[in-house]
């Protein structure tokens, strides 16, 4: 996993959870770990076609949307 379970923690904590199951945290992490690295690889077959071989703002801008 590229996110780490406490991140995940520190997340919803922020966004208001008292107590958050562990069960929870493992899915929200596997959701989060999954769009993140699907957005990478738009992101590097972007820089990519663009002859690059740096990622860069653009690139991910561009992935995201």
């Amino acid at each position: 996993m590229y996110i780490s379970g406490s991140t995940i923690r520190k997340i919803l904590k922020e966004a208001g959870a008292s107590r958050t199951s562990s069960e929870a945290v493992e899915t929200m992490q596997e959701y989060v770990n999954n769009v993140a690295y699907g957005v990478a690889q738009k992101a590097v077959r972007l820089s990519r076609h663009a002859k690059r071989k740096t990622v860069d703002t653009s690139d991910i801008k561009l992935a995201i949307s």
